[in-house]
């Protein structure tokens, strides 16, 4: 009897001990699991059997996004398309109105008069939404319409032009920033919805708060052209499959606008990067100067400034591009975002940047929990065009025009006549 309590009284020992063992594993590690199935993944019915290895995955077809997802280690899976009307993982919830005081606001030229938004999205902004999309399709899919590149496959675009499309697996984004036209606050957005930057060991919440410094980082965001180092042999059809199950977007501007605009940060205002590796060599080959100053700063002192023309006469010189392709701040959008290789499911422009960026957010069903930051009142305008281009020689501004008419034909900008003609 005795010998019978002793082993009844190690199996209850050892049924205690065990159920202690796994509260510390649930504790420490299922937690962790539970949260990592529940933020990054879709919900799924019974898995089927599991085959040998990631093996599996060739030869998969590009749709079957769940079967390839499952033997892909290290991959993390967002929700759904919010765009197709599911819900994506909400945010915590952000604070409203400005941060800036009266006085900072007046000094910084913020708008904030866009975020008292609508709560439903306008038949003006659906029919434009549609008219924007339509078109590029229309375009990309006529023949007589031919611009370098358009008829590459996706599988013949070289790593490293993939570098523009940052990927959000929370809420299944992709977005193609194109410089000059509010990326670096697009990026600010895409650091909270994706939370991949810590302040304090948090993620941040308002896009303003992240300093500009870490929003340019490349280390920052997940892009395409990292995909081969995580994914390897794989990465490709990885790409297809978000392409295809994920929301894609950018923003667009009037392609001359653009232009002025990178003229106008990066060689009117002190740069010492662009200063060595463009403003230079522009001041050497089209002013003939040969000895200059080895800092922007001293040139500036100097009077050394490249000019506008200059920066026209360096885009349009052949030897530009056998040197290397155009730097992404002046490299045509098609370039950039491959838009007859991706069909992106929503087209935004600078001109209406306001609504766009409102109406983008209800769509992914961020709205309520973030914010686009405000615009600024002075950016540059298309009403500049006339007085920036007024030294331009007509034939200069033909050839300009053919070098960015393909940005200025799938989005939608009229061919400023006036610049062409006279």
């Amino acid at each position: 009897m005795a010998k019978a309590r002793l082993v009844r009284l190690w199996l209850a020992l050892g049924s205690v001990f065990m159920i202690l063992l796994i509260i510390v594993y649930w504790d420490n590690v299922g937690t962790a699991h539970f949260y990592l199935h529940t933020a990054l993944s879709r919900p799924r019915g019974p898995k089927p059997p599991p085959t040998a290895g990631p093996e599996r995955a060739q030869g998969l077809p590009a749709d079957d996004a769940d079967a390839f997802l499952d033997v892909l280690p290290g991959s993390g899976q967002a929700q759904s398309n919010p765009v197709a009307g599911k819900k994506s993982r909400p945010l915590p919830p952000a604070s409203h109105g400005p941060p800036l005081s009266n006085m900072e606001e007046r000094v910084r030229g913020y708008d904030w008069t866009s975020h008292v938004a609508a709560t439903e999205q306008s038949q003006a902004q659906a029919a434009r939404q549609a008219h924007r999309q339509r078109l590029l399709r229309d375009l990309c899919a006529n023949s007589s319409f031919v611009f370098p590149t358009k008829e590459r496959a996706f599988d013949d675009i070289p790593n490293y032009e993939l570098n523009h499309l940052i990927v959000d697996d929370r809420h299944g984004v992709i977005y193609c920033y194109v410089p000059k036209v509010a990326c670096t606050n697009w990026k600010r957005v895409m650091i909270v919805l994706s939370e991949s930057l810590l302040d304090g060991g948090r993620p941040y919440r308002e896009p303003l708060a992240i300093p500009r410094e870490h929003v340019h980082n490349s280390s920052t965001h997940l892009t395409f052209n990292k995909f081969w180092r995580r994914y390897g042999r794989f990465s490709r059809h990885l790409m297809k499959v978000k392409l295809k199950k994920y929301t894609k977007f950018l923003f667009v501007r009037d392609p001359f606008v653009r232009l002025i605009s990178a003229f106008r940060s990066k060689f009117e205002l002190q740069n010492e990067e662009f200063y060595r590796r463009f403003a230079a060599p522009m001041l050497r080959m089209y002013s003939n100067l040969t000895s200059l100053p080895t800092s922007a700063s001293a040139a500036f002192r100097a009077g050394l400034k490249v000019s506008f023309a200059h920066f026209i006469q360096y885009l349009l010189d052949p030897h530009t591009e056998r040197l290397a392709p155009f730097n992404e701040h002046w490299r045509q959008v098609y370039r950039l975002c491959h838009p007859c290789q991706i069909e992106y499911d929503f087209v935004g422009k600078l001109e209406t940047l306001d609504a766009d960026a409102a109406q983008l957010l209800r769509l992914l069903q961020v709205d309520q929990r973030l914010h686009f930051p405000p615009s600024y009142r002075n950016r540059t305008a298309r009403s500049w065009e006339q007085g920036w281009f007024a030294s331009i020689p007509l034939a200069w501004r033909q050839q300009l025009y053919k070098l960015y008419e393909a940005d200025f034909v799938l989005f939608g900008y009229p061919k400023p006549e006036s610049l062409l003609q006279n």
